[in-house]
């Protein structure tokens, strides 16, 4: 049906029900992932653990997706597919625990060759303090040839995103769910204009619609494309401290901006520097812990 194992691992990928451990799974049955498209029906559910609704949902999409003719679909409208199979996946996410067996990316596709990537997260509701910091913060760092990776999402990160642009930088943004549903949607025009000028990524189909457990999960995809991740402003449990524990178990630098004991989103940061994140007060305590790049 298909001549290598990327477009086989491209249209698995489109099969409803076919997650991150279900690919693993299959990969490790056959490095070729051949198998899905050869077993018998019986064989093939003994290898895919699904329930029936799910199993009847991924047989039919197995069996029914004309992955050629989706390619060439995405690659009109400039989406690129690069699969753990490419060599332009980028570097350093290959080496995490849990990288994504593919991504679907639009935009300046060379950003993710880049070393010099510092993540920036942090609360979806910043005081003036935390955008303060933000302002003096992102501009050295873009000066000094960094590029800002963040999540797209209100406050920090979309603060984050457009002081990179503002000051004549790069940025990837990574979003959960797929290119065709930015979330949130007040931020569909600059995420457009991202997708022009910088770089959004997704680890879902285009056409996927945004869950709720999809956003821890592209966190990971956050710190792991990154050197380092820096937490500005964050509650003890939020997403951005999620951030923060992927990029430790990543063996990634990380990074804070500390706040008044008295201030709810200075919590997370605090915390982290109480465990061993760097105290950030200017850029320069970032570029520091670099100094191979």
């Amino acid at each position: 049906m298909y001549d290598t194992v990327r477009d086989r691992l491209i249209h698995l990928h489109h099969c409803r029900g076919a997650g991150w451990k279900t690919i693993h799974d299959l990969l490790e049955v056959d490095p070729t992932l051949s198998a899905p498209f050869s077993l018998p029906p019986a064989v093939l559910r003994s290898l895919v653990p699904l329930s029936d609704a799910q199993w009847a949902a991924f047989f039919h999409d197995l069996h029914s997706i004309d992955v050629k003719n989706v390619v060439k679909t995405y690659k009109e409208r400039g989406i690129r597919i690069i699969t753990m199979f490419d060599l332009d996946y980028p570097p350093l996410l290959k080496h995490i625990y849990d990288p994504p067996w593919v991504l679907y990316v639009k935009g300046n596709i060379a950003l993710l060759q880049e070393t010099k990537l510092i993540s920036i997260v942090g609360t979806r509701r910043p005081t003036k303090e935390g955008i303060e910091a933000l302002k003096k913060l992102v501009p050295p760092l873009v000066a000094a040839g960094w590029t800002i990776v963040s999540g797209l999402a209100f406050g920090i990160d979309v603060c984050a995103h457009q002081l990179a642009v503002s000051y004549g930088g790069t940025t990837i943004a990574v979003i959960a769910g797929g290119l065709d549903h930015i979330y949130p949607k007040e931020h569909r025009s600059f995420a457009q204009q991202l997708m022009n000028e910088q770089l959004v990524v997704a680890e879902h189909p285009p056409a996927t619609k945004p869950q709720a457990w999809q956003f821890p999960a592209r966190n990971r995809i956050i710190s792991g494309l990154s050197l380092g991740t820096l937490v500005v402003q964050a509650k003890v449990k939020s997403g951005s401290l999620i951030t923060a524990s992927y990029a430790l178990e990543q063996g990634r630098e990380v990074f804070a901006v500390p706040g008044s004991i008295n201030l709810a989103e200075a919590a997370g940061p605090n915390t982290l520097i109480q465990h061993g994140a760097k105290l950030v007060q200017e850029a320069a305590d970032i570029i520091a812990e670099f100094p191979y790049v």
